[in-house]
C-alpha cells in the first residue's frame, strides 16, 4: 500500500456501512480520500474524528444518480487535489419491491444508482486519469454475492447487481484493448451488516431473519479492498 501514499481515492457512498469503512482505511494508509456522499456532514464527522490519520479526508456532497452531481464532484477533484488514483463505486441502494407490483419509481432509483451513477463515475474518473496520464490506476467495483444469483425477493436490486458484473468485464476488455495499466475489480460480498435493508423498508419478517444470518462487517469489506490495492501491479484481481 506504500504507493498509493499521497495519491487520491474517491469513494462513493461514503457516509456510512461499507463506503465510510473504506475511505476511514484508506485515509490511515495515507491517502487523500474524497468521500462522496448525498449526508455529507456523515463525512465531514468520520473526516474530524481521522485528523490526527497520515491522510486526509475531503467530504462532497454528490447524488451519483444525477449526472450532474457527479461531474462537479470529479471536476471539484481535478481542482482541487490534481486528479484521480483509485475509484470506489461503492454507492448503492435496495429499495424492497416486487417485479408484478412495482412500484417503478423503486426500480427507476436501484437503476439509477446502481448501474448508471456507478458508469458515470467510471467515465469520470477514467477521463480524469487519462488527461493526468495515470496509467497505473484502480477502479474497484463494490458488487454483491447477488450479482451472480437471483435471492428471494430482491431481483430488481439483483439485476443491478449483474450488471455491475457484466460493466466489470466489459471495461476489463476495454482497458485491456488500450493497451491500459488501470486495473478494475469486482468485491462481491455477501450479507454485510449496514442499514442498507432497513433502508431499503424491507418488511419486518424478513428483516428479523437478516438479523438471524451470519453477517460480514464493514471493516472486512474495507480489508478486501486493501488487499486488491496493495496487490502488484501485474495482479488482476
Amino acid at each position: 500500500m506504500e504507493r498509493w501514499a499521497g495519491r487520491v481515492a474517491v469513494v462513493t457512498g461514503a457516509s456510512s456501512g461499507i463506503g465510510a469503512a473504506i475511505a476511514q482505511e484508506l485515509v490511515k494508509k495515507g491517502l487523500k480520500v474524497v468521500g462522496l456522499a448525498r449526508r455529507v456532514e456523515r463525512v465531514e464527522e468520520l473526516a474530524n474524528s481521522l485528523e490526527s490519520a497520515s491522510g486526509k479526508l475531503y467530504s462532497l456532497k454528490c447524488d451519483v444518480s444525477k449526472e450532474s452531481d457527479v461531474r462537479e464532484a470529479f471536476k471539484w477533484v481535478k481542482s482541487n487535489l490534481g486528479g484521480i488514483n483509485i475509484l470506489v463505486n461503492n454507492a448503492g441502494v435496495c429499495d424492497f419491491n416486487t417485479l408484478t407490483d412495482g412500484p417503478v419509481q423503486k426500480w427507476r432509483n436501484i437503476i439509477d444508482i446502481n448501474v448508471l451513477g456507478l458508469s458515470i463515475c467510471t467515465k469520470e474518473a477514467l477521463e480524469i486519469m487519462n488527461e493526468k496520464g495515470v496509467n497505473d490506476g484502480h477502479i474497484i467495483h463494490i458488487n454483491s454475492i447477488t450479482g451472480h444469483g437471483t435471492p428471494f425477493n430482491f431481483y430488481m436490486y439483483s439485476a443491478s447487481k449483474h450488471a455491475v458484473t457484466a460493466l466489470t468485464e466489459g471495461l476489463r476488455r476495454e482497458l485491456v484493448k488500450k493497451n491500459s495499466k488501470i486495473r478494475v475489480t469486482s468485491i462481491s460480498p455477501g450479507t454485510v451488516r449496514t442499514g442498507i435493508a432497513e433502508a431499503s423498508k424491507t418488511p419486518k419478517k424478513m428483516l428479523e431473519a437478516f438479523k438471524n444470518m451470519p453477517s460480514l462487517e464493514p471493516e472486512e469489506i474495507a480489508n478486501a479492498v486493501l488487499y486488491v490495492l496493495g496487490t502488484p501491479p501485474h495482479v488482476q484481481v
